[in-house]
């Protein structure tokens, strides 16, 4: 067994475990809580880096993945548009900060990343866009494939966390992943090397995994989104909401209010802006003390659904171009 990393920024309670679950989650936003470590996965992205933040300031500790080693932390904010080296420059200088070398295709790195963690934020996503020589060579043996980042790096990360000891919560960000034949859907498979269709399948694992999870599917995260004051939307058991922008920060938010939320194990949550400004709430906690976890089930069928949507739509735009 591992030791856990000590985390002494925060006074240790316990809530009562007779109260119901949604009582708790609103005693979790108004009363002192246990510190956490968590380690973040995709930390020096945009919503990584403002989770490891909103954790810092929540007093938490974050154990964070990064490919290459960071010499120095840096006292200075990195801009929005800074690079992973600069952003994860600064997220090692914050207090209760811990890199740990690796990637989401080494499983071994994954193992020394959630030692001691009580849960884990993943917000890692495959960049990788389509390429010439995808058609006659097999992409998926790019390690920066979606296959592999989405869908074969969540079934080691799950394996760490299962293996862990400590690790009780997995809360993976993916997208809205169940319409194949969608336009947007299309696109976005047929460009990023089908990253809708395999963050789904990476969803699947962790709905069949020991470890609790959380899912969250945001609208459109853009940092040029605004938030107007109460208006953020969230629908459980991964219901259908207008699709909007949203800014990272705010999904960030919604990840870690996650981990002190129990009625939010084993959920799948649908995280948008409200479609018309002010007709939502003023706070993730407001909507969080009222979901449930998952209760119907989620189709099995929709990697092939998404493939074959992907080809027939590529067909019908190259005969449409010949017009």
């Amino acid at each position: 067994t591992h030791s856990r990393p000590k985390c002494t920024q925060c006074i240790h309670t316990m809530s009562p475990p007779s109260l119901p679950l949604a009582l708790l989650a609103l005693l979790a936003c108004f009363s002192p809580a246990a510190s956490l470590t968590v380690a973040v996965t995709g930390a020096t992205g945009n919503v990584g880096r403002a989770a490891v933040q909103r954790l810092v300031a929540d007093g938490d500790c974050a154990r964070i993945l990064l490919r290459h080693e960071v010499s120095s932390g840096s006292a200075v904010p990195p801009a929005a548009d800074a690079d992973s080296s600069a952003v994860a420059s600064y997220l090692v200088g914050l207090p209760g900060v811990e890199a740990v070398r690796g990637d989401i295709n080494d499983p071994a790195s994954l193992r020394d990343l959630l030692v001691g963690c009580d849960a884990v934020i993943a917000a890692h996503g495959a960049r990788r866009t389509r390429k010439l020589s995808d058609f006659w060579r097999d992409p998926t043996h790019d390690p920066a494939h979606a296959k592999n980042v989405n869908y074969e790096g969540m079934k080691s990360l799950l394996a760490a966390a299962a293996g862990s000891g400590t690790c009780k919560r997995v809360v993976r960000i993916t997208g809205k992943g169940e319409t194949p034949w969608s336009f947007f859907s299309i696109l976005l498979n047929g460009l990023g090397g089908m990253a809708k269709a395999w963050n789904y399948e990476g969803e699947r694992l962790m709905r069949a995994c020991s470890v609790d999870y959380t899912i969250v599917r945001p609208g459109v995260m853009s940092a040029r989104a605004e938030l107007p004051p109460s208006s953020l939307a969230l629908a459980d058991n991964g219901g259908d909401l207008k699709v909007t922008p949203i800014p990272p920060g705010a999904i960030a938010d919604l990840c870690v209010d996650c981990l002190r939320t129990p009625n939010a194990a084993r959920a799948t949550l649908t995280a948008m802006r409200s479609a018309e400004p002010g007709a939502g709430s003023g706070s993730w906690g407001q909507l969080l003390a009222g979901v449930r976890p998952d209760r119907r089930a989620f189709r099995s069928d929709l990697l092939e659904a998404h493939q074959t949507a992907v080809r027939v739509g590529g067909t019908a735009l190259a005969l449409a171009g010949l017009d």
